[in-house]
């Protein structure tokens, strides 16, 4: 974290997050139990279902590799024959052991590491597929076996397929399944011991929604009723202020839980990046950094003006406006720009957002919400954000400089490796940082 400001110090800032930090800096994260209905801490299965599943598959992978070896070797001669001209004669461009041993080869590393060591990443997977494609596309160019049998094709062809296959199903069934199981149980487990919730929820403030007024935690004005403006009134507009409220909680909390943020990466200006598992919502990133300007400045542009951002943030194509539910809470719909250099494509999002001005900073928090005038577009993939939001802090000894924090868990939906998109989104809140200084240079007046 650059020098010049002690966060510690800005954590102070928001007065119903610092009184809770140290009851709980010593609790694991559990989500507020108003919110999320408590789940039996049942006994943690060893060996996953989908895991053993996987298991079988590459057994499978095998015993089909070999059948389809020894019925080639009955095709045209005995199969003593020809064990020995594949085997003891062993050439490169017309036998087909070694694309025996190619399986032999996946299933002793397969085994090994996602059975016997019980893997949870990809790397072991990545290793047998890549010397699996390489040396069939090698065999296919130069050998012969295609002038031979039948089996010039199958072989290799299934042995291709079957690798690929065996890498989408881990990747995208085997470690997705696993880690939500173990969200799922953490989430039992923290429940089962810690049934209080962390965070009570707190009123609507009163205000405008362009300028909300001071919401201060813990006064009677707080405990009172709805905001004497726009109040929501239908019961569905009730509902987006639940959501907001209850996303509100969620940041938060998740402010409260700062030792156990994971760092991941820092850009070259110090901005750094941070994860934090939730349950029931999986992975957060959070990036945190300093600017050089007042905490009022970028609560205009990022947080009172979402629908003016995509004229300086160029990883926003769309922000609109679909409806004002009252004075903190809105329904928005944002169109992300492409990231990856094109790999992942634009989404859309349907959001809904309540913001909050406190004595020493502004939050906004918002997340996924269904609205009947805005259903998915075929042009787009909708994605579905979880609790996130925006939180500005002032500092208390200079005021000419604020600490910003963006709170981002999002699922972008679609058939997307989670490592690429988990690249992609750091990546994407490191050029949102720097179009937002780009911005406060050309609007920032200094404080005086």
């Amino acid at each position: 974290m650059p020098s010049g400001v002690d966060y510690r110090e800005l954590e102070g800032s928001l007065p119903a997050i610092a009184s809770l930090n140290a009851s709980y800096s010593q609790a694991s994260l559990s989500i507020p139990s108003p919110y999320y209905p408590p789940l039996p801490p049942g006994e943690r299965r060893a060996f996953s279902d989908v895991r053993r599943t996987f298991c079988l598959f590459v057994t499978f992978d095998l015993l089909f590799i070999t059948l389809l070896w020894i019925i080639e070797l009955n095709i045209s001669k005995s199969i003593w024959i020809s064990l020995e001209n594949e085997v003891v004669k062993y050439n490169f461009e017309s036998s087909f052991f070694d694309i025996f041993l190619l399986a032999v080869f996946r299933f002793l590393c397969l085994q090994i590491g996602y059975a016997a060591f019980r893997l949870r990443h990809w790397w072991v997977i990545a290793i047998t597929t890549l010397v699996t494609s390489a040396f069939l596309i090698a065999k296919v160019i130069i050998s012969d076996l295609f002038s031979q049998n039948a089996f010039g094709y199958v072989l290799p062809i299934t042995s291709f397929v079957v690798a690929w296959l065996e890498t989408w199903f881990l990747d995208f069934k085997v470690l997705t399944q696993e880690a939500e199981d173990e969200r799922v149980y953490l989430a039992a487990v923290n429940a089962a011991c810690e049934p209080a919730p962390l965070i009570s929820p707190r009123a609507v403030s009163d205000g405008q929604f362009y300028s909300p007024p001071e919401s201060l935690a813990g006064s009677e004005e707080d405990l009172d009723e709805e905001g004497i403006g726009r109040r929501a009134v239908t019961e569905q507009e009730k509902e987006f202020v639940r959501q907001g409220r209850e996303a509100m909680a969620v940041v938060e909390q998740i402010l409260t839980q700062e030792e156990n943020w994971k760092f991941e990466k820092t850009s070259e200006l110090g901005d750094a990046v941070y994860t934090l598992e939730i349950p029931f919502h999986g992975k957060t990133f959070i990036l945190k950094a300093l600017l050089q300007c007042s905490a009022e400045l970028v609560y205009q542009e990022v947080i009172l003006q979402p629908e003016k951002m995509v004229q300086w943030n160029r990883t926003v194509s769309v922000c609109q406006i679909l409806q004002r539910v009252d004075d903190n809470t809105m329904v928005s719909y944002d169109v992300s720009a492409g990231a990856a250099g094109g790999v992942v494509s634009p989404r859309d999002f349907v959001n809904v957002r309540r913001v909050e001005r406190r004595r020493d900073c502004y939050i906004s928090a918002g997340m996924a919400t269904n609205y009947i005038s805005k259903p998915p577009h075929n042009r787009y993939v909708r994605g579905e954000n979880g609790p996130g939001g925006f939180v500005v802090l002032k500092s208390n000894s200079n005021p000419s400089v604020c600490t910003f924090i963006w709170v981002l868990n999002t699922d972008l939906k679609g058939r997307l490796p989670r490592y690429l998109i988990h690249q992609s989104l750091a990546a994407t809140m490191f050029e949102f940082m720097s179009h937002l200084r780009q911005r406060i240079n050309e609007v920032h007046v200094p404080y005086r």
